[in-house]
């Protein structure tokens, strides 16, 4: 306990110096040198690996719930197919999206020599669509099977129907469950650093490594992420409450 008392009592007298001379603090972390531009960049960063990913996960998540429900009325036919699904949604829904980056650029793309963006987004892509994967199944499971047989009846292929008529209610059923997952995969970025990108996290603990003070930084971090979930979520409740009032009609 006095351990306990002792590290409290120091961060409380840290936090009294850093108010007490706030302006030193902001001055030396985010004007000096123009320090805040690694800020700025992290922040590019972070959004430009977010937005690819969920492009990538969206896309790939549907392909994969394509072929789980194809086997579940052919089974024979999409045997093959539907157990490269499932290992790949065991491997990578049950694993550390951080081991999942790491091994992705140090041993799969080990020789690539291009941007380590495009690495990033491959990674955090592929670990989205393992999820997405499994909403996107829901949410075509979720639309009546009159739908399809209503398509056959006037005249369109099984495919046809499905990108015309079940896919595009499938999408809106799960609208906000994506949405949500893209607002996760936001925040999963920030362990991007690892492998040497440098993203909003990473801008943040280089000028608290140059500076030695972690306040302004790691705080300035915690704020930018809080605001963008913050933005996001509600965008995401006026989508829902849309939604919701176009049912009604």
């Amino acid at each position: 306990m006095d351990f306990i008392t002792q590290a409290l009592m120091e961060a409380w007298q840290a936090i009294q110096s850093f108010f007490q001379n706030i302006g030193q603090h902001l001055y030396d972390s985010f004007i000096y040198k123009n320090r805040y531009l690694y800020l700025v960049e992290g922040l590019g960063n972070t959004l430009l690996i977010t937005l690819g990913a969920v492009l990538l996960g969206v896309i790939l998540g549907t392909l994969v719930s394509l072929v789980r429900i194809l086997h579940t009325q052919n089974p024979k036919k999409f045997r093959f197919l539907n157990g490269i699904c499932r290992l790949y949604l065991t491997v990578f829904r049950g694993t550390p999206v951080v081991v999942q980056l790491t091994i992705m650029y140090y041993i799969v793309f080990a020789a690539y020599r291009g941007n380590p963006l495009v690495v990033a987004i491959l990674a955090f892509g592929i670990n989205s669509g393992a999820y997405v994967a499994e909403v996107m199944r829901s949410g075509i499971q979720s639309v009546d099977r009159g739908q399809m047989e209503a398509g056959r009846s006037l005249g369109l292929s099984n495919r046809m129907t499905m990108i015309k008529i079940i896919l595009p209610q499938a999408f809106r059923n799960v609208a906000p469950a994506i949405f949500n997952e893209f607002i996760a995969l936001l925040k999963e970025t920030s362990v991007a650093g690892y492998v040497g990108i440098q993203d909003l996290t990473k801008g943040g603990d280089i000028i608290r490594s140059i500076t030695y003070d972690p306040y302004p930084a790691m705080l300035t971090v915690a704020a930018v992420y809080l605001v963008m979930v913050i933005g996001l979520t509600a965008i995401l409740s006026r989508l829902e409450r849309r939604m919701g009032q176009s049912d009604k009609r």
